[in-house]
């Protein structure tokens, strides 16, 4: 019996609530003022943004900053050479490889770490390397070939009059 009572719930699409329908008469709960008390900014829509004190100092700008901020690290995807374990001897292995095999997901450069060991030789082509992993590569008998990341294109200076013609007018 007690197991019974303790899987009695209503049935299904029962108990929907709606939304709060504000200002809908006395007997709602939340009707003339709708929740909003009386008069004053905040009775009447726009709010402040998130962090605003009045004009005070905002705690943010108050409290003390330390260290130097990277306006932008590169976001590199991280491989362990435990993870390249899974790769056959003799296998190339480089960032179309590993997202075959799901060790990256994001798109962006990838790094190889030195967590975990590597028996097998392999020729592993990545953005960049630790220098435990680029010793243990080595050691196992691979390759470690560095890719460039994707360049962008240079704008063109613009073309210099000859020296000729600035010395006429000069």
């Amino acid at each position: 019996m007690a197991d019974l009572l303790s899987r009695l719930r209503p049935p299904a699409g029962a108990r929907a609530s709606g939304p709060k329908r504000r200002g809908r008469g006395i007997g709602s709960g939340l009707g003339k003022t709708c929740g909003r008390g009386m008069k004053g900014d905040r009775a009447r829509g726009a709010s402040p943004r998130a962090g605003f004190e009045g004009g005070q100092m905002p705690l943010y700008r108050r409290s003390p900053k330390r260290g130097f901020h990277a306006p932008r690290g590169i976001r590199y995807n991280v491989v362990n050479l435990g993870d390249l374990a899974r790769f056959d001897a003799g296998a190339t292995v480089d960032p179309d490889a590993l997202r075959a095999a799901r060790l990256v997901r994001r798109a962006g450069p990838v790094k190889i770490l030195g967590r975990g060991t590597l028996d097998r030789a392999l020729t592993v082509k990545a953005h960049a390397f630790s220098e435990t992993a680029r010793e243990a590569i080595a050691k196992a008998g691979g390759k470690v070939e560095r890719l460039m990341g994707p360049r962008k294109p240079r704008e063109e200076a613009p073309a210099r009059a000859p020296a000729e013609e600035e010395q006429a007018q000069g």
